[in-house]
């Protein structure tokens, strides 16, 4: 007798089980919100018209030739760096050298940098004075 209130127990709590399943499924199924009938469109980009002003002079249609670009670092020349790029800089210390400094003269350079801006952006440091 006592088995068979244990299984009549177990089947009606796999029924309970399953209805819990369904009912919750059901109302999983129901509380999606339904798509928009229409996608939303967008406003026509309308860019306002230039506004000339006629007391202005007219632009000029003369080609302006730009200025050369000089790059920030270049190869010595004998281990001596030109004078448009004064910085020397040495690879093996990881120092950089001003003129005028203590140890610019000694200095013989692997690259030479613009300014020293250009050479700490490489990596290198200030000599000591």
């Amino acid at each position: 007798m006592v088995r068979w209130v244990r299984r009549l127990v177990t089947c009606v709590s796999v029924c309970a089980a399953v209805a819990i399943l369904a009912a919750v499924a059901r109302w999983w199924t129901a509380r999606s919100v339904p798509a928009p009938s229409a996608t939303p469109q967008w406003p026509p980009f309308d860019p306002a018209p230039a506004v000339t002003d006629p007391a202005a002079p007219a632009a000029t249609t003369d080609p302006v030739t730009p200025e050369p670009v000089r790059p920030p670092w270049v190869a010595p020349v004998d281990g001596q760096c030109t004078i448009d790029h004064p910085v020397k800089a040495n690879d093996n210390s990881g120092i950089y050298h001003v003129p005028g400094g203590r140890f610019y003269d000694r200095t013989r350079a692997e690259r030479c940098y613009v300014d020293a801006v250009s050479a700490e952006a490489d990596g290198y440091r200030a000599a000591k004075a």
